[in-house]
């Protein structure tokens, strides 16, 4: 029986997990709106609800009624396929994401995440590329000139953050001598990466950024030229699968800066449970990436290429060349 509850704890985890990723894109949905209106000086969601707190569930129910619509000259299979694609690859990067420090519960230890892999980063890193396969997968299947558009622009826009963000985490793999996500928290318990690897950081939240798709690279979805972008023809549950998906790289984007730049679940200056200091850190970057949606304006196509191969680039090589010239 013992040999069991191992295998016990893993399940409960696991269901614990899908249950909250689903969950979290519902009041997300509603503080992006909160955090909009505050910013332009509106009220946001206030009539359905106290303060609108009852818009994301009708909204839901909005999704779950309306009309699910296929081209006709559609791919079936594939633009099927793409939301169910774009979803699976979303919440297999929470794997390896770790929330917190290991306690003991009746004697046994619960580690707050589901793997520790010795080369976590190389995964999450390789996993959140088959988001952009989905990207590609539904606006070709969709036979529209404008999803198609979008799915092209994520496919170049891709090759132009992905590089400079895989060199700009060198400097910290440099400094953790490791790529397990356990180990880069653990060796931040004194002085967080963010002091050593500022540039760094830098290069990785704006490529960050484009990895979200959120302004000012969300390209892909250009309301303004491209219609909604590769999703154009989605409608109903498929299109809220990409929603969620955009919402839970948000918060996987935000969770991976903290665990590599910001010290992870290790405190500052006020001694709160692991997981809590760490979901304030998560909070605060989900904040600042709808912060900046509302703040700056979208980029140019041909910027954003600029600023990925002419500045990005560039300063990741920097980064990772001063980076081994003081760490042994």
């Amino acid at each position: 029986m013992e040999e069991l509850i191992p295998l016990f704890v893993l399940i409960l985890k696991i269901i614990v997990v899908i249950v909250v990723l689903l969950i979290l894109p519902i009041p997300l949905t509603w503080l992006e709106r909160k955090i909009a209106g505050h910013i332009q000086q509106r009220l946001g969601p206030m009539r359905v609800g106290w303060h609108g707190l009852l818009q994301p569930i009708a909204d839901g129910i909005k999704l779950l009624t309306k009309e699910d619509h296929i081209p006709d000259e559609a791919d079936r299979f594939l633009f099927t396929l793409a939301p169910i694609v774009t979803l699976v690859a979303t919440f297999a990067l929470f794997v390896a994401i770790p929330i917190g420090s290991s306690f003991t519960l009746f004697g046994q230890e619960i580690t707050l995440y589901l793997a520790d892999m010795n080369v976590a980063l190389l995964y999450v890193l390789a996993v959140s590329g088959i988001h952009v396969f989905a990207v590609i997968l539904g606006g070709w299947a969709s036979n529209s000139k404008y999803a198609v558009l979008g799915s092209l622009r994520t496919c170049a826009q891709m090759i132009s953050y992905e590089i400079p963000m895989g060199f700009a985490v060198v400097g910290v793999v440099m400094l953790a001598h490791s790529m397990s996500l356990v180990s880069i928290v653990e060796a931040q318990s004194d002085v967080w990466n963010v002091v050593y690897q500022p540039l760094g950081f830098l290069v990785f939240f704006i490529a960050g950024l484009a990895e979200a798709q959120r302004i000012p690279f969300d390209l892909a979805e250009a309301e303004g030229d491209l219609g909604a972008g590769y999703h154009t023809e989605y409608s109903g549950m498929r299109f809220s699968l990409f929603m969620i998906s955009e919402y839970l790289i948000v918060v996987f984007m935000a969770a991976l800066t903290v665990i590599l730049f910001f010290g992870g679940w290790n405190d500052f200056l006020i001694p709160l449970p692991s997981f809590i200091w760490f979901a304030l850190k998560v909070g605060f970057f989900i904040w600042l990436f709808m912060w900046f949606r509302f703040t700056f304006p979208r980029y140019r196509y041909d910027q954003l290429m600029s600023i990925g191969w002419k500045v990005l680039l560039p300063l990741s090589l920097a980064n990772i060349l001063v980076s081994g010239l003081f760490v042994s």
